[in-house]
This record gives C-alpha cells, sequence and structure tokens, in this order.
C-alpha cells in the first residue's frame, strides 16, 4: 500500500523495470516514460477485468482515455524496479475514474495518474455500458469508497498566491 492511496486497499497491477532508453539527459526517468509506464498500467488493468486481446475481440469493447492527471514526486532512475498499483475513485455504467501509483521497491511514491476512462463500444465506436463480465470483474477491484479517496487524488493545477500584506 503506497502512502499515495493514505491506506486504502489497492491493487498491484504491474512490474517493470526503468529502460535504459526512459532515461533523459538529467539522468533520471524521462515525464514521457512515467505517462509510458502508465499507459501500460491501463493495458494490464484492462486484462484484470476481461478486456485483454481476445477480451476486446469477444465483447466488442475496449476502453478509451478520456482525462489523465500525472504527478511526478520523486525521480526514477535507470534499471531500477517500478510497480504500479490501482484503487477506482468512482464508476458508472460505461466509465471508470482510476488512480494509479507508481512506486519504487521500498513501497515509496514515485508519481500517480488519476485517469477518467470511457469503455466504448468498438462496432459503433461510441460509447457503451461495460458488458456485464467486465462490469463484474470491474466491481471486485479496490475501490476508495465515498468521499475516501486516495490523499494525491483530485488535484488541480495552479501556482498559489499569498495575499499581499498591508
Amino acid at each position: 500500500m503506497s502512502e499515495a492511496n493514505s491506506g486504502r486497499a489497492a491493487q498491484r497491477i504491474l512490474a517493470t523495470t526503468v529502460a535504459a532508453e526512459w532515461v533523459d539527459y538529467n539522468g533520471h526517468m524521462n515525464d514521457a516514460a512515467y505517462a509510458l509506464v502508465f499507459s501500460q498500467a491501463v493495458d494490464a488493468l484492462m486484462a484484470v477485468i476481461g478486456l485483454d486481446g481476445a477480451g476486446r475481440e469477444r465483447h466488442a469493447y475496449t476502453l478509451y482515455t478520456l482525462e489523465t492527471h500525472l504527478c511526478y514526486r520523486r525521480e526514477a532512475h535507470r534499471d531500477q524496479p517500478l510497480t504500479v498499483e490501482v484503487v477506482l475513485i468512482d464508476r458508472d455504467a460505461k466509465r471508470l475514474h482510476a488512480f494509479f501509483s507508481m512506486l519504487d521497491e521500498a513501497g515509496e511514491c514515485l508519481a500517480t495518474s488519476e485517469q477518467m476512462l470511457m469503455g466504448i463500444a468498438t462496432d459503433s465506436v461510441r460509447p457503451g455500458p461495460f458488458p456485464e463480465p467486465v462490469a463484474a470483474r470491474i466491481a471486485a477491484l479496490p475501490h476508495s469508497g465515498d468521499g475516501a479517496w486516495p490523499a494525491l487524488a483530485g488535484r488541480r493545477i495552479a501556482i498559489p498566491r499569498r495575499e499581499a500584506s498591508t
């Protein structure tokens, strides 16, 4: 359980290692590589809920990413092991609001990615409800619960301003 999820149940869905080509001129993992790892985590989540290649074909259904908010917390370096865990913040008949945490080998949070994923019927390329077997697997995923979001979820980008003192 990562600090990012503040004690919430989460499921580990991906393990990888920082590849040499992911390291930039600053000597740590490039920002695009963090996005790549979280994209791979979405693919892993899809497999967990029955939407691997065979499942996508069988159900004529997939997930699209509508929005993502990636937050960098610590540097990752070449050959460093990484894991990604997920907890669902919310869901409805065709959308998932998911919170992913990237962890180092000690369980320290390196980055988070909050994502809105939309279920798409591939025959119409339109949003549609999750197929029943997929919905059942989604129901079995860890959920944060009403009003109990992970501590790092729901952030917005803004420059903090101090009021001028008189």
